[in-house]
């Protein structure tokens, strides 16, 4: 069958770690031999291409046309208006892929289904061209876009509008499942499907040799995600205080690098915080399998891929007790949950991962109970019930 990829989550030649997860999950569907696949990835228009005007420059880099993992990329332009953006963010990124999705078609790229993946703002434009073009969509929900997003009243609407006209739905963890029928969504029509690791790419290496290349010495502890509150980084920084024999090493961008940075002066850990911005998942796999344990602390996670890299790596995890991440870290050898997320809640997890501290081959065999086959299959499985489905019709969007 034949699939189109609908996401402003997807990595491009400009930002080739954004979105990287959609990515890989279309890399394993295609694997399976099953489906065919086009992506169409709005970015935002922006005029200038400057470094100096952060993400919006870097996106505007981005190509309108490239190929990744074999398959063709597409990255039409959609406006993002100040202060109104959450509001109409939907209808401009429909808008914007509304003829690059008419090409494909007139060009003999009749796809069954559109995989969509982000409930708000994608999955609702992702409906509005499905009905446009009378073909059915899927929606997945990956975090943020059900347990933070319907907060706000308009996108609330539309996201509950969305699911109503959706084929189907995939949720990445029970959880989520759970607050999508509190949302008052069909959890008939919604499927959990976790995302899987790469264990060819995330696996075990010569720990002691990789230490010495990356310079590491003593308890190191790696925290990986966007640098903003919402990952907590600033309650790791705060916590090193507590844990003095402990090294902290950071992956990743985002606009609070300088605070971060400034908080690892006030409170006195500077020498002992490496920021390492973002890098490449063959390299990150190098620091997973160097670190003694991978430290999340996020405030929300639908289903957090690094925990699962980190463990397939045969590292421990000490995390946050959020959302999908209780159901990623299930036995000691996957590692700990915070006992609150605080910087007390984050020495206190790591104090008792250290005092038990798991096989690491233990930790690895725990992490391939999470291979990607089940969910790819699982995913194809939804794809092809949805295309079976009555195709939409209709523009109108009434919520």
């Amino acid at each position: 069958m034949k699939i189109l990829t609908f996401t402003t989550l997807f990595p491009n030649a400009a930002k080739p770690h954004h979105g990287i997860f959609t990515e890989t999950t279309l890399r394993h569907q295609l694997a399976t031999k099953e489906i065919q696949a086009k992506v169409v990835a709005p970015v935002p228009w922006f005029p200038f291409t400057h470094r100096m005007f952060s993400q919006y420059g870097t996106m505007a880099r981005a190509p309108e046309v490239e190929t990744r993992i074999g398959v063709e990329v597409f990255h039409p332009r959609y406006a993002v208006v100040p202060k109104m953006g959450m509001r109409i963010t939907p209808f401009s990124l429909a808008y914007a892929a509304k003829a690059r999705i008419g090409r494909l078609l007139d060009e003999g790229y009749d796809f069954d289904v559109i995989d969509a993946h982000y409930f708000y703002p994608d999955g609702v434009a992702a409906i509005m061209l499905g009905r446009y073009f009378s073909k059915p969509v899927v929606i997945s929900a990956l975090g943020t876009d059900i347990n933070l997003i319907p907060r706000y009243p308009v996108s609330r609407r539309m996201i509950r509008w969305a699911g109503a006209h959706s084929a189907g739905m995939i949720a990445v963890c029970e959880a989520l499942r759970t607050e999508m029928i509190g949302l008052g969504m069909d959890g008939e029509r919604i499927t959990t499907l976790r995302n899987g690791v790469d264990l060819e790419l995330f696996q075990p290496i010569d720990r002691d040799a990789m230490r010495k290349t990356l310079g590491l010495d003593g308890f190191v502890l790696l925290s990986v995600g966007h640098l903003d509150p919402r990952k907590g980084h600033e309650l790791v920084i705060s916590a090193l205080p507590a844990l003095p024999d402990v090294h902290l090493l950071i992956v990743g961008t985002g606009p609070d690098l300088k605070k971060l940075q400034k908080l690892s002066r006030i409170v006195g850990v500077a020498d002992r915080v490496s920021f390492l911005g973002a890098m490449p998942q063959a390299q990150l796999r190098n620091y997973y399998a160097a670190a003694d344990a991978l430290v999340l602390a996020s405030s929300r996670e639908g289903w957090a891929n690094v925990l699962l890299e980190a463990m397939a790596c045969g590292t421990p995890v000490v995390a946050s007790n959020v959302w999908g991440t209780p159901e990623v870290v299930q036995t000691p050898a996957a590692g700990v949950l915070m006992p609150s997320r605080t910087a007390e809640g984050v020495a206190a997890g790591v104090r008792q991962l250290r005092a038990n501290y798991p096989d690491r081959a233990a930790t690895r065999a725990y992490a391939e109970r999470f291979s990607w086959a089940a969910t790819t299959y699982g995913q194809i499985s939804v794809f092809r019930q949805a295309a079976q489905q009555a195709a939409p019709s209709g523009i109108a969007l009434s919520w």
